[in-house]
Order: structure tokens, then C-alpha cells, then sequence
């Protein structure tokens, strides 16, 4: 049964990556004349404090788990979703560097609002699969802070829209300093 998960969620990641891909690809295309991309400087203060709680509660914890449950306690269920789990959050990592610093294309702004939406459904079929094992609560209960993690990671990705896409805003609406049109 496992080596049917496995290949099911290994199959499931690769077509989500292909496809994933693909569009930017194509979106890239269509968007070939655009200026090239730079972040908005300066990033926000509280920037920093929920990057560090997004790496820390988004890679670090997790990968704990995954090596205390799945590799020095043998849940082979664990390992299959958390490696899953990594191997997507690197694909997307990758993509931003690429779409990013390499390539400068707007299509960077895209790749969070489609990987945190299967990430958060990766996540979901995670605590599915894990059953209601009280060997894995612990599992279980990460699975779910990861959920709530990304889904508010998700939301502050689209309040930052305005700023990561320079949007003008009107004068006196206290954004003046923080949304800076080039």
C-alpha cells in the first residue's frame, strides 16, 4: 500500500510541477516585453520578523519532525509526506530564485500564489493519509500549524500585491512612504 502512496503522491508533485511550470512559461512568454522585475526597496520592517517565523515554522520545524518520526522512528507515512512537502517547497524556492534573480520577469509575483494553494492542499491530504494514528498526533497537530501557517502566509502574500506590483496609491492614505511608484 505504501509504494502506491508513494507513487501516486510522487506523481500528483511531478504533474502539479509540469503544469506549475508550464504556466509560468507561458505567462513569461506573453509578458516578454515587460521591464525587468526588482523588489520594491525598502522592504517593510516587519518583513524580516515573518520571514524568520515562516522559515522557522515552515522548514525548520517540520524538518525536525520529519527526521525524529519519520527516519530515526521508522513512520515510513511521515517521511513520504514531509518529503513531499520539501521537495515542492524547494521546486518553488528554485522557481522564485530563477523567475526572480536570473530571468527579472514579473511572473516572480505569481509563483507563491500558486504553489501556497497546493502546498496548503499537500498538507491536507498529509493529515488524511496519517489517519487518526495517536502515534502521529504530534505529526497531525504540525500538519495543522503548517496549514494555518501558510493559509495566513497566503493572505499577507495578497495584501502585499499593491507594493510587489508598484500600484499607485492616493496621497494622504498613509501609504505614501511604504508603495513607491518607479
Amino acid at each position: 500500500m505504501t509504494s502506491n502512496i508513494n507513487l501516486d503522491l510522487f506523481l500528483e508533485n511531478l504533474f502539479f510541477f509540469l503544469v506549475a511550470t508550464s504556466f509560468f512559461v507561458i505567462v513569461d512568454a506573453a509578458w516578454k516585453h515587460a521591464k525587468p522585475y526588482t523588489l520594491p526597496e525598502p522592504l517593510p520592517g516587519w518583513f524580516k520578523i515573518w520571514f524568520g517565523t515562516v522559515q522557522l515554522g515552515g522548514i525548520v520545524l517540520p524538518l525536525i519532525v520529519m527526521l525524529l518520526w519519520g527516519v530515526l522512528w521508522g513512520y515510513t507515512l511521515v517521511l513520504t509526506v514531509l518529503a513531499g512537502y520539501f521537495v515542492m517547497l524547494g521546486l518553488q524556492i528554485l522557481s522564485e530564485i530563477l523567475t526572480l534573480r536570473r530571468f527579472q520577469t514579473v511572473v516572480w509575483v505569481m509563483v507563491p500564489y500558486i504553489y501556497l494553494p497546493y502546498r496548503i492542499w499537500q498538507l491536507y491530504e498529509g493529515l488524511n493519509l496519517l489517519g487518526s494514528e495517536t502515534d502521529l498526533l504530534w505529526v497531525r497537530n504540525l500538519l495543522v500549524f503548517e496549514i494555518v501557517l501558510w493559509t495566513l502566509n497566503y493572505a499577507l502574500d495578497v495584501t502585499q500585491l499593491p507594493r510587489l506590483l508598484r500600484w499607485e496609491v492616493r496621497e494622504g492614505s498613509g501609504l505614501e512612504q511604504e508603495y513607491t511608484v518607479d
